[in-house]
């Protein structure tokens, strides 16, 4: 069978680490995003707005694929309007098809605010019990994560595909200019930090400080969209996807300032809002890149502060069952410091940091 993908939200940190994955394994790809001028040359782009339904028709009037992979989102004020924006992209996407009976099958990556609930509400009131399981209740709140998965459901069936919904926890992966990007704003923290003379502070809260966690490598959610895709096993199933070990900050955190080649400060104890640190900085970046003439001048295209004092500020433990992919034949496994380690060689390899 000849495997055509449409990715939507190639450009981003789930999406770009796919659509290479897909074309190292010979499928025919197409990456829809909104910019598409650093698309990678093997993957066919598609310049569309997914929440402008005419473009996107007129986008995807040729394009017949057999999986779809839906990996990006929007951020608004509430989530009420978060709800009904990505809830509509998804939809759009499905409308905007010109031959819908032609999906096998169908992935939406979503994240642990599954569990935890969305920005308005994240990690409040009585936390979910860990590890997070698939089998776990929604909870009593408005969650744009559910709402994609109602669309997802509903398509599917009415056009007969398979599906899978994958629940990522922070996604550790090379994607410049993304909204969520922890391993490329920690890069330009210690990059900071090094060069201006700054302590190198964990910014988040005591519980993520000392107790057990987990991240997810893009490479190992590529690994498992794939596996579940075109596995009989995997279809019709949400999957919580990590790395498969577990740590803790208190021990990561000076193995990565090490690599960087700077001393981890005293933990003060408390949350440090990286935001705060980093703001105003933007003259301190600039000069940085232009000494050793880094090809990223503008602090706000390679940090998204807010998304990591948001994942390392919660008060709640954090960490991902993966049993049930394991069971039905899923063994993907990452060593979290070199999810680490392979991004920032990677930034300092293409100038993103000297």
């Amino acid at each position: 069978m000849s495997h055509r993908a449409l990715v939507i939200g190639a450009t981003g940190i789930v999406g770009q680490n796919l659509a290479n994955r897909l074309v190292a394994e010979g499928w025919t790809v197409h990456g829809l995003a909104r910019q598409v001028g650093h698309m990678l040359g093997t993957v066919i782009p598609v310049a569309a707005d997914a929440l402008d339904p005419a473009s996107l028709r007129a986008a995807l009037a040729d394009v017949v694929p057999t999986h779809v992979f839906f990996t990006t989102w929007t951020r608004r004020a509430t989530e009420k309007e978060n709800c009904a924006a990505n809830s509509a992209m998804l939809r759009n996407v499905f409308d905007a098809l010109p031959e819908p009976q032609a999906l096998v099958h169908c992935s939406l990556v979503t994240g642990l605010k599954h569990y935890l609930g969305p920005f308005e509400a994240y990690a409040q009131g009585t936390p979910p019990q860990t590890p997070f399981r698939e089998c776990m209740p929604r909870l009593d709140v408005e969650n744009f994560y559910y709402a994609q998965e109602d669309v997802l459901f509903e398509a599917a069936g009415r056009h007969g595909f398979a599906w899978t919904v994958h629940r990522p926890h922070t996604v550790i992966g090379y994607a410049i200019g993304n909204l969520m990007n922890m391993g490329t704003t920690l890069a330009v923290y210690a990059t900071l930090c090094r060069e201006e003379g700054l302590p190198f502070v964990f910014p988040g809260s005591p519980m993520q400080w000392n107790g057990l966690t987990d991240v997810t490598d893009a490479r190992q959610l590529a690994s498992q969209i794939l596996w579940a895709a075109t596995s009989p096993a995997g279809r019709n199933r949400a999957f919580n996807v990590v790395n498969g070990d577990v740590f803790r900050w208190n021990w990561l955190w000076p193995v990565l300032a090490e690599w960087f080649g700077i001393t981890a400060a005293a933990y003060p104890g408390h949350a440090t809002s990286l935001e705060r640190v980093l703001a105003g900085r933007e003259a301190q970046w600039a000069a940085i890149a232009g000494r050793h003439g880094l090809r990223e001048t503008a602090l706000a295209r390679l940090a998204s502060p807010w998304h990591t004092d948001a994942d390392l500020g919660r008060p709640v433990e954090c960490v991902t069952d993966m049993s049930l992919s394991r069971r039905l034949g899923f063994t993907g496994y990452r060593y979290t410091p070199d999810s680490f380690f392979d991004l920032f060689e990677r930034l300092r390899a293409e100038r993103y940091i000297p």
